[in-house]
């Protein structure tokens, strides 16, 4: 058995960001990153859109707000020292008919209230930046950008292991046990007994929180995101973000546009039900996670109260005339042909037992483990701002 000060359990970017700023802040101690995969961030991370995102959304002073503001300047710094692919190219959030202005307004106090720089526009601004969107009003977010989050890992994890920090592949965390000593973390690679554990353990969080001894507050249900991309010469339709005015009641942005750091565009996320919590293609299925899932209370109460918006989900899982017909509300020159398949991603959704999507960042803070129960976007983005917190926390307690 390995005896370390601190055990991240999780390669994603929330996991080595806390790691990383650990050992920026303690050079002394001993930290060691447990990561399933044969690679870092394999799942959320590796598979998001890339975008820096402004902090618009968010409800000021909510964690998401302040994490997102704070990491997103950090990040901006990171990306210029370490030579990471980053671009701050702009957004729009668009609102297609009149009956939207009201969410777009409501959109613009917020993005004011937490300090972000936006624009209300009119129908001849947009088509300036936009020339292609559809829309009789707007924001224009010009703080928002696009990054290499891989990239960013790969940086991070260099500058880990310059510390002395450890970072094991291939080390699923089996068990957690507290003794006298510490937290014993049983793995498919060994043992580590550690003085502190973190678990940013993604869309496994609930569980590896539930192996430490702690009830979840909320159970975490896997939504796969779905995406297509536009093809080399239809990208010309879009310059940079196009974003709808997304639908205040559930916690994902609607089909949108984003031009990567690569040159591509994708056009999506649809959201469904994933069939496993790693569930990327429609015929993925994990039977344990998918029962998981259908007897939770709190994902039976989220489908009965959204099920028309899940209907429509399903039905551009499926068609994909159904999701141009989506994608063309903002941009109305697409057309089928325009479009290729893209990877899918999945998203941690922690849902409460009452139904409630976890809207907010979602840190319970045990007496030696420390799970991050929530972290979905802006979570990329507000990395550095919630590795540090974390880290501050944690040296706090270990004097």
């Amino acid at each position: 058995m390995k005896t370390v000060d601190v055990v991240v359990v999780g390669g994603g970017i929330v996991g080595l960001a806390t790691a990383y700023q650990i050992t920026r802040r303690a050079p002394d101690r001993k930290v060691v990153v447990l990561e399933k995969e044969a690679g870092l961030a394999r799942h959320q991370t590796g598979r998001n859109s890339g975008v820096i995102h402004s902090g618009i959304y968010y409800k000021p002073g909510s964690l998401k707000a302040t994490n997102c503001r704070e990491g997103k300047l950090a990040l901006e710094e990171f990306c210029a020292t370490e030579g990471v692919a980053y671009e701050l190219c702009g957004k729009v959030i668009v609102a297609v008919d009149a009956a939207e202005i009201p969410a777009l307004d409501r959109i613009h106090e917020r993005g004011l209230a937490n300090g972000v720089e936006c624009t209300r526009i009119g129908p001849e601004r947009l088509r300036e930046l936009e020339p292609h969107a559809a829309g009789v009003a707007a924001l224009h977010v010009p703080g928002t950008g696009i990054v290499d989050y891989p990239g960013v890992c790969q940086r991070l994890a260099e500058r880990i292991r310059e510390h002395d920090g450890k970072i094991v592949l291939g080390a699923r965390v089996t068990d957690l046990e507290h003794t006298p000593a510490g937290v014993s973390v049983a793995t498919t690679a060994g043992e580590w007994l550690a003085g502190r554990v973190v678990n940013c353990a993604g869309l496994y969080s609930d569980r590896v929180t539930a192996l430490g001894g702690t009830k979840p507050t909320a159970r975490i249900v896997p939504f796969r995101g779905e995406y297509f991309a536009l093809k080399p010469e239809a990208r010309h339709l879009c310059k940079n973000l196009i974003y709808p005015v997304p639908d205040p009641s559930f916690p994902f942005l609607g089909v949108h546009f984003t031009r990567m750091v690569d040159g591509g565009v994708e056009c999506g996320p649809n959201a469904v039900l994933a069939l496993a919590r790693e569930g990327y293609r429609k015929t993925d299925v994990n039977l344990a996670d998918l029962a998981d899932s259908l007897s939770y209370p709190g994902f039976l109460r989220l489908a009965a109260k959204h099920w028309r918006m899940g209907l429509s989900e399903i039905w551009r899982s499926f068609s994909k005339k159904a999701f141009v017909k989506a994608l063309s509300r903002l941009l109305p020159e697409i057309r089928a042909e325009h479009l290729e398949p893209a990877p899918a991603g999945v998203r941690a959704q922690a849902v409460a037992a009452d139904g409630g999507l976890v809207d907010d960042f979602l840190i319970l803070d045990g007496d030696r483990i420390l799970n991050v129960c929530n972290a979905p976007s802006p979570a990329a983005t507000a990395s550095l701002a919630i590795g540090l917190r974390i880290a501050d926390q944690l040296l706090a307690r270990m004097g």
